[in-house]
């Protein structure tokens, strides 16, 4: 089992130096991978959350956490797709892969809060439509020098996206979400599946799904990467075992407190008795 640490980018810490101080200290652990969230604006559920407090953006963050680190996989958990453009997001992800020596792992996902999607401008009951088409575009970037893509949201012919990711063709595209849409999505697209806050139970059930899916796009690969992301106090030698049973890869993990100082301890204690 492999083990990934989520930063608090997104629980309203207001020096944005201690959030990347703790990326780094999971390298230092032992932890496989660390992770970023992602949102643009407050409003909904983070607005209840955070009020006017920060929520740093996902890729500067993982960014300065690239340069402060030279072995740990960083993460994205996840792009919410529909706030973001793919011609923009390619150049932005394939720089920070060649940056950070090919460490990236690129989670996309739908998102689900309304009032960010309007603020935003975009459909909100379209969005897993408009993810499909995203992924499609943004790989097709990746991938080809003169790319060409025609779809109802995202169209573009013979163009360039330059660097290409130091990863080939690709880093790895692992789709957020619980939900049968996002399953699908996964075995249709995407690299792998990272679902949130799953018991090891629900992981069995919904793989089935994903498995029968993905064998039926001829993709079964796609279910040999399966991370699911959770509360770390939630997580001990007996669970670990389960998700392991499940299917599960890796345990991409968050601890729910601002305190940075609970943060490094929580991290400390779980390196030491899982032995990352």
């Amino acid at each position: 089992m492999r083990f990934g640490f989520v930063v608090p980018n997104f629980l309203g810490i207001e020096d944005p130096l201690e959030i990347v101080r703790l990326g780094v200290h999971a390298e230092e652990l032992g932890f496989d991978s660390v992770w970023v969230a992602h949102h643009v604006l407050n409003l909904g559920y983070v607005k209840k959350r955070l009020g006017t407090k920060p929520y740093q953006d996902a890729l500067m963050t993982l960014a300065w956490i690239g340069s402060r680190t030279s072995r740990i996989q960083l993460g994205t958990s996840v792009l919410v797709m529909p706030y973001l453009h793919p011609a923009v997001l390619a150049k932005e992800l394939a720089t920070l892969d060649q940056l950070s020596g090919g460490r990236l792992v690129v989670g996309l996902g739908a998102g689900g809060i309304r009032e960010e999607n309007e603020a935003l401008g975009v459909e909100f009951d379209r969005r897993g439509q408009i993810c499909n088409e995203f992924i499609q575009a943004l790989v097709e970037l990746w991938t080809d020098d003169e790319a060409s893509y025609s779809g109802e949201f995202f169209s573009f012919d013979n163009v360039c996206s330059s660097p290409k990711p130091l990863q080939r063709p690709h880093p790895l595209i692992v789709i957020g979400g619980n939900q049968s849409a996002a399953i699908k999505r996964a075995a249709r697209y995407g690299g792998g599946w990272h679902p949130m806050v799953l018991a090891p139970e629900e992981v069995e059930q919904r793989m089935q799904a994903l498995r029968a899916e993905a064998e039926s796009c001829g993709r079964p690969q796609v279910a040999r990467t399966v991370q699911v992301r959770l509360d770390m106090s939630k997580v001990d030698v007996d669970s670990i075992a389960a998700y392991q049973e499940a299917g599960v890869t890796e345990l991409v993990m968050h601890v729910a407190t601002s305190d940075v100082v609970k943060q490094q301890s929580d991290m400390d204690r779980f390196a030491a008795n899982m032995r990352v």
